[in-house]
Protein backbone atom coordinates (compact mmCIF):
# COMPACT_ATOMS: atom_id res chain seq x y z
CA UNK A 1 0.00 0.00 0.00
CA UNK A 2 1.69 3.37 -0.69
CA UNK A 3 2.34 6.02 1.41
CA UNK A 4 -0.27 8.67 2.31
CA UNK A 5 0.30 12.68 3.43
CA UNK A 6 -2.26 12.75 6.54
CA UNK A 7 -4.61 15.50 7.09
CA UNK A 8 -3.19 17.44 9.93
CA UNK A 9 -5.71 18.67 12.22
CA UNK A 10 -5.82 20.40 15.69
CA UNK A 11 -8.68 18.22 17.02
CA UNK A 12 -10.30 15.14 16.25
CA UNK A 13 -13.64 13.50 18.23
CA UNK A 14 -14.42 9.83 17.87
CA UNK A 15 -17.44 8.57 19.15
CA UNK A 16 -19.39 5.00 19.67
CA UNK A 17 -16.95 2.77 17.58
CA UNK A 18 -18.02 -0.54 19.28
CA UNK A 19 -15.64 -2.70 19.39
CA UNK A 20 -16.19 -5.79 20.33
CA UNK A 21 -19.77 -5.89 18.37
CA UNK A 22 -19.63 -7.48 14.87
CA UNK A 23 -21.42 -4.05 13.52
CA UNK A 24 -18.48 -2.21 13.96
CA UNK A 25 -16.84 -1.13 11.11
CA UNK A 26 -13.23 -1.21 12.18
CA UNK A 27 -11.32 -1.06 8.88
CA UNK A 28 -12.82 2.11 8.56
CA UNK A 29 -11.96 3.76 11.68
CA UNK A 30 -8.00 2.17 11.02
CA UNK A 31 -8.15 3.75 7.20
CA UNK A 32 -9.62 7.39 8.60
CA UNK A 33 -6.56 7.63 11.00
CA UNK A 34 -3.97 6.41 8.29
CA UNK A 35 -5.20 9.77 6.47
CA UNK A 36 -5.83 11.84 9.68
CA UNK A 37 -3.65 13.31 12.26
CA UNK A 38 -3.88 15.52 15.29
CA UNK A 39 -2.42 17.16 18.21
CA UNK A 40 -5.62 15.44 20.61
CA UNK A 41 -7.89 12.59 19.84
CA UNK A 42 -10.75 12.61 22.02
CA UNK A 43 -12.60 8.93 22.19
CA UNK A 44 -16.36 9.92 23.28
CA UNK A 45 -17.58 7.06 24.92
CA UNK A 46 -18.81 3.17 23.53
CA UNK A 47 -15.61 2.52 21.94
CA UNK A 48 -15.47 -0.70 23.01
CA UNK A 49 -18.94 -2.19 23.43
CA UNK A 50 -18.87 -4.21 27.18
CA UNK A 51 -22.47 -5.16 26.52
CA UNK A 52 -21.56 -7.28 23.61
CA UNK A 53 -18.91 -9.15 24.70
CA UNK A 54 -20.19 -10.46 27.67
CA UNK A 55 -23.08 -11.98 25.67
CA UNK A 56 -20.38 -13.41 23.49
CA UNK A 57 -16.71 -12.29 22.37
CA UNK A 58 -16.32 -11.31 19.25
CA UNK A 59 -12.34 -9.36 18.77
CA UNK A 60 -11.06 -10.11 15.17
CA UNK A 61 -7.57 -9.03 14.01
CA UNK A 62 -9.55 -5.53 12.89
CA UNK A 63 -10.32 -4.45 16.15
CA UNK A 64 -7.41 -5.04 17.81
CA UNK A 65 -5.66 -2.65 15.06
CA UNK A 66 -7.71 0.33 15.92
CA UNK A 67 -6.23 -0.20 19.63
CA UNK A 68 -2.81 -0.76 18.01
CA UNK A 69 -3.30 2.23 16.00
CA UNK A 70 -4.60 4.40 18.94
CA UNK A 71 -1.53 3.40 21.50
CA UNK A 72 1.40 4.13 18.51
CA UNK A 73 0.00 7.53 18.08
CA UNK A 74 -0.40 8.15 21.45
CA UNK A 75 3.25 7.25 21.60
CA UNK A 76 4.14 9.18 19.01
CA UNK A 77 2.89 12.72 20.74
CA UNK A 78 -0.59 13.05 20.23
CA UNK A 79 -2.90 13.90 23.46
CA UNK A 80 -5.68 10.68 23.80
CA UNK A 81 -8.18 11.34 25.83
CA UNK A 82 -11.07 8.54 26.57
CA UNK A 83 -14.37 9.62 27.78
CA UNK A 84 -16.18 6.74 29.48
CA UNK A 85 -19.53 5.42 27.90
CA UNK A 86 -22.53 3.33 28.72
CA UNK A 87 -21.35 0.42 26.75
CA UNK A 88 -17.70 0.72 28.43
CA UNK A 89 -18.83 2.31 31.95
CA UNK A 90 -16.17 -0.19 33.17
CA UNK A 91 -14.00 2.53 32.60
CA UNK A 92 -15.54 5.04 34.65
CA UNK A 93 -13.73 3.09 37.86
CA UNK A 94 -10.45 4.30 36.48
CA UNK A 95 -10.63 7.86 36.04
CA UNK A 96 -7.53 9.76 35.83
CA UNK A 97 -5.57 5.78 34.35
CA UNK A 98 -3.60 6.10 32.10
CA UNK A 99 -3.65 2.92 29.94
CA UNK A 100 -0.62 3.09 27.57
CA UNK A 101 -0.82 7.15 26.88
CA UNK A 102 -4.59 7.31 26.81
CA UNK A 103 -6.27 9.12 29.65
CA UNK A 104 -9.32 7.75 30.96
CA UNK A 105 -11.67 10.56 32.29
CA UNK A 106 -15.96 11.05 32.65
CA UNK A 107 -15.80 14.31 31.42
CA UNK A 108 -13.47 17.00 29.66
CA UNK A 109 -13.48 20.59 28.36
CA UNK A 110 -11.66 21.41 25.17
CA UNK A 111 -10.96 24.57 24.26
CA UNK A 112 -11.14 25.17 20.70
CA UNK A 113 -8.43 27.29 18.83
CA UNK A 114 -10.86 30.48 18.90
CA UNK A 115 -11.03 30.53 22.89
CA UNK A 116 -14.63 28.62 23.02
CA UNK A 117 -14.82 26.06 25.47
CA UNK A 118 -16.55 22.64 25.24
CA UNK A 119 -18.01 20.32 26.98
CA UNK A 120 -16.84 16.96 25.86
CA UNK A 121 -19.13 14.21 27.63
CA UNK A 122 -20.49 10.63 26.00
CA UNK A 123 -24.31 11.71 26.50
CA UNK A 124 -25.92 8.72 28.42
CA UNK A 125 -25.96 10.18 31.42
CA UNK A 126 -29.06 12.30 29.83
CA UNK A 127 -30.73 9.04 28.91
CA UNK A 128 -33.28 8.43 31.29
CA UNK A 129 -33.71 4.52 29.47
CA UNK A 130 -30.43 3.85 30.26
CA UNK A 131 -30.34 4.72 34.23
CA UNK A 132 -33.73 4.20 35.07
CA UNK A 133 -34.90 1.15 32.67
CA UNK A 134 -31.80 -0.91 32.16
CA UNK A 135 -34.04 -3.84 30.69
CA UNK A 136 -35.30 -1.17 28.28
CA UNK A 137 -32.12 -0.49 27.38
CA UNK A 138 -30.82 -3.90 26.67
CA UNK A 139 -34.26 -4.87 24.34
CA UNK A 140 -33.51 -1.53 22.52
CA UNK A 141 -30.34 -2.96 21.82
CA UNK A 142 -31.56 -6.22 20.83
CA UNK A 143 -33.51 -4.58 18.55
CA UNK A 144 -30.52 -2.17 17.33
CA UNK A 145 -28.70 -5.22 16.38
CA UNK A 146 -31.03 -6.26 14.09
CA UNK A 147 -31.53 -3.30 12.26
CA UNK A 148 -27.60 -3.41 11.48
CA UNK A 149 -28.07 -6.91 10.56
CA UNK A 150 -30.41 -5.61 7.31
CA UNK A 151 -28.10 -2.98 7.20
CA UNK A 152 -25.59 -5.52 6.44
CA UNK A 153 -27.87 -7.09 3.59
CA UNK A 154 -28.69 -3.92 2.14
CA UNK A 155 -24.71 -3.08 2.06
CA UNK A 156 -23.99 -6.98 0.07
CA UNK A 157 -26.89 -5.96 -2.05
CA UNK A 158 -25.51 -2.31 -2.88
CA UNK A 159 -21.69 -3.66 -2.92
CA UNK A 160 -23.22 -6.13 -5.77
CA UNK A 161 -24.44 -3.53 -7.82
CA UNK A 162 -21.75 -0.97 -7.03
CA UNK A 163 -23.28 1.34 -5.38
CA UNK A 164 -22.36 3.26 -2.22
CA UNK A 165 -23.01 2.74 1.23
CA UNK A 166 -25.98 3.45 2.86
CA UNK A 167 -27.29 2.95 6.37
CA UNK A 168 -30.87 1.87 6.93
CA UNK A 169 -30.72 2.33 10.36
CA UNK A 170 -29.63 6.00 10.68
CA UNK A 171 -32.57 6.14 7.82
CA UNK A 172 -34.86 5.12 10.00
CA UNK A 173 -34.05 7.34 13.02
CA UNK A 174 -34.72 10.68 10.90
CA UNK A 175 -38.10 8.83 9.85
CA UNK A 176 -39.54 7.18 12.60
CA UNK A 177 -41.20 10.99 14.60
CA UNK A 178 -40.35 8.94 18.17
CA UNK A 179 -36.58 8.84 17.40
CA UNK A 180 -36.89 12.50 16.19
CA UNK A 181 -38.64 13.47 19.23
CA UNK A 182 -35.86 11.46 21.05
CA UNK A 183 -32.98 12.76 19.00
CA UNK A 184 -34.79 16.35 19.85
CA UNK A 185 -34.95 15.49 23.31
CA UNK A 186 -31.34 14.46 23.89
CA UNK A 187 -29.89 17.61 22.39
CA UNK A 188 -32.10 19.91 24.71
CA UNK A 189 -30.92 18.58 27.62
CA UNK A 190 -26.97 17.89 26.79
CA UNK A 191 -26.91 21.50 25.63
CA UNK A 192 -28.65 22.70 28.78
CA UNK A 193 -25.86 20.91 30.86
CA UNK A 194 -23.00 22.80 28.23
CA UNK A 195 -24.57 26.01 29.39
CA UNK A 196 -24.69 25.18 33.13
CA UNK A 197 -21.21 24.08 32.74
CA UNK A 198 -20.25 27.45 31.30
CA UNK A 199 -19.06 26.20 28.41
CA UNK A 200 -19.77 27.48 25.15
CA UNK A 201 -20.42 23.84 23.42
CA UNK A 202 -21.01 20.71 23.62
CA UNK A 203 -19.27 17.71 22.12
CA UNK A 204 -20.90 14.05 22.38
CA UNK A 205 -21.89 11.13 21.04
CA UNK A 206 -24.38 8.21 22.11
CA UNK A 207 -27.40 8.48 20.11
CA UNK A 208 -25.29 7.52 16.51
CA UNK A 209 -26.59 10.88 14.92
CA UNK A 210 -23.61 13.22 13.70
CA UNK A 211 -24.54 16.67 13.37
CA UNK A 212 -23.38 20.25 14.19
CA UNK A 213 -25.75 23.06 14.85
CA UNK A 214 -26.28 26.04 17.45
CA UNK A 215 -28.67 26.11 20.00
CA UNK A 216 -29.95 28.79 21.65
CA UNK A 217 -26.85 29.97 21.88
CA UNK A 218 -24.80 27.15 22.66
CA UNK A 219 -22.97 25.17 19.72
CA UNK A 220 -23.86 21.43 20.04
CA UNK A 221 -21.71 18.73 18.07
CA UNK A 222 -22.44 14.90 17.73
CA UNK A 223 -19.88 12.83 16.52
CA UNK A 224 -22.21 9.95 15.39
CA UNK A 225 -20.56 6.79 15.49
CA UNK A 226 -18.92 3.66 13.33
CA UNK A 227 -21.77 1.74 13.40
CA UNK A 228 -24.05 3.47 10.84
CA UNK A 229 -23.16 6.57 9.59
CA UNK A 230 -19.24 6.17 10.15
CA UNK A 231 -18.16 9.57 10.90
CA UNK A 232 -15.75 11.63 13.00
CA UNK A 233 -15.66 15.39 13.77
CA UNK A 234 -12.53 17.16 13.33
CA UNK A 235 -11.38 20.51 14.23
CA UNK A 236 -9.33 23.22 11.91
CA UNK A 237 -6.47 25.37 13.42
CA UNK A 238 -8.61 27.95 13.21
CA UNK A 239 -11.43 26.66 15.66
CA UNK A 240 -13.92 25.21 12.61
CA UNK A 241 -15.44 21.79 13.46
CA UNK A 242 -16.25 19.94 11.03
CA UNK A 243 -18.08 15.94 10.03
CA UNK A 244 -16.15 13.99 8.17
CA UNK A 245 -18.22 11.00 6.59
CA UNK A 246 -15.72 7.59 5.78
CA UNK A 247 -18.15 5.49 4.58
CA UNK A 248 -15.64 3.20 3.01
CA UNK A 249 -11.76 1.96 3.39
CA UNK A 250 -10.33 4.53 1.13
CA UNK A 251 -7.64 2.64 -0.72
CA UNK A 252 -10.80 0.31 -2.36
CA UNK A 253 -12.93 3.14 -2.94
CA UNK A 254 -10.99 6.50 -3.84
CA UNK A 255 -13.95 8.84 -4.24
CA UNK A 256 -14.72 10.67 -0.63
CA UNK A 257 -17.35 12.25 0.22
CA UNK A 258 -17.15 15.70 0.77
CA UNK A 259 -16.82 17.23 4.65
CA UNK A 260 -20.12 18.45 6.46
CA UNK A 261 -19.26 22.23 8.49
CA UNK A 262 -21.94 23.15 10.64
CA UNK A 263 -24.89 21.44 9.16
CA UNK A 264 -27.05 17.89 9.83
CA UNK A 265 -25.39 15.09 7.96
CA UNK A 266 -27.15 13.82 5.06
CA UNK A 267 -29.44 11.01 5.20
Amino acid sequence: MKAVTPRRCRSIFLSDIHLGSKAAKAEFVVDFLRYHEAEHIYLVGDIVDGWRLRRSWHWPQAHNDVVQKLLRMARKGTTITYIAGNHDEFLRDFQGTHFGGIEVVDTAIHEGADGKRYLVIHGDQFDCVVHNARWIAYLGDLAYDTAIIINRVIAKVRGFFGWPYWSFSSWAKVKVKKAVAFISAFQEVVVHEARKAGADGVICGHIHHAVIEDMDGIRYINAGDWVESCTAVVEDFDGAFSIVPWPHVRHQEPQLQPALTDQRQAA
